[in-house]
């Protein structure tokens, strides 16, 4: 069912002659993203210092701390978070697991394999 035709996206094609649809995979990362901060406890995404740069000059990317991997209709997900303090960090990284799996299976229909998650931080309030 599923296709890749380069490292930056996947192409589902339907059963049918009407077309295929591509899903680049900054979009995947973009829905592991939201997806993470939804969860109470994530204070923010964790990128690496050029992002943090380009974030400062007004430039936001909402694939900040998130690197996807898409071969053949399967994804692997890492993420760098900013836990807020005081959450359980194991309860905290479950939930966040769980809700980016169903995100990405949900809006994809792609396999989600693996979500690894490091903290790169805690805020304090």
């Amino acid at each position: 069912m599923e296709k890749e035709i380069d490292k930056n996206a996947v192409v589902l094609k339907a059963e049918g002659n009407t077309g295929v649809v591509q899903i680049a995979d900054d979009v995947v990362a973009m829905i592991a993203s939201l997806a993470t901060t939804e969860v109470e406890g994530v204070s923010s995404m964790a990128g690496n210092i050029t992002n943090e740069l380009m974030s400062k000059v007004g430039m936001k990317k909402l694939t900040k701390g998130v690197r996807v991997d898409v071969k053949d209709g399967n994804v692997a997900v890492d993420l760098a978070v900013t836990m807020e303090y005081g959450y359980n960090i194991p309860a905290t990284c479950q939930k966040v697991q769980n809700k980016v799996k169903a995100a990405i299976e949900n809006m994809t229909g792609l396999n989600c394999t693996d979500v690894n998650i490091r903290i790169a931080g805690v805020k304090v309030k």
